[in-house]
């Protein structure tokens, strides 16, 4: 049995929380709301502002997602009440990021402008050009976003240049020398 499955996630007044269809849930609170689907060998009731889950078999499958869904509705709860956000970096010289509308326009060295669309229910903003904060209510849409921006020019271990996020640490190496 999971320990951490055994817990019951406790929900905040300004929150409300609903089941439907038996397997998804439903968060809504004041920074957003969020939606998310479950495997049905797992059951989630709602009752007196606390959330449990059990598993409705014993099978493997049902153990392992028994933890996992009752984390991933402790982390939308905590999203929609307090957020999520990443920060990224961007060293390089001519390296830079600005807002477009509802594109975010990254000047990567490369020979054209990258320009990728901001999902909705996230916040990003941009200061100096270099540094990006993406901000949200659905933890799994910020990492992926941050992901993404990283993609694009993952830090390169001789110069340094790249995007990063904020308390990365990235190994250098040396470069050639002449003998």
């Amino acid at each position: 049995m999971s320990r951490i499955g055994k817990q019951p996630v406790h929900i905040p007044a300004k929150v409300k929380v609903s089941v439907k269809d038996g397997n998804v849930v439903l968060v809504e609170g004041p920074k957003g709301k969020v939606e998310k689907s479950f495997a049905d060998v797992v059951a989630i009731k709602i009752a007196d502002g606390v959330a449990t889950v059990a598993p409705k078999e014993e099978t493997r499958f049902a153990r392992a997602m028994y933890g996992t869904t009752r984390s991933v509705i402790a982390g939308m709860v905590k999203g929609v009440t307090e957020g999520y956000s990443k920060e990224l970096e961007i060293q390089g010289v001519g390296f830079k990021a600005t807002l477009k509308g509802n594109k975010l326009d990254l000047a990567l060295g490369y020979s054209h402008e990258i320009l990728h669309d901001i999902p909705e229910g996230l916040k990003v903003t941009v200061t100096d050009g270099t540094k990006l904060k993406i901000e949200g209510c659905d933890k799994q849409l910020v990492g992926q976003l941050t992901a993404e921006v990283r993609a694009y020019y993952p830090v390169e271990p001789y110069k340094g240049k790249g995007v990063r996020i904020v308390g990365e640490r990235v190994r250098r190496k040396e470069g050639k020398t002449v003998a």
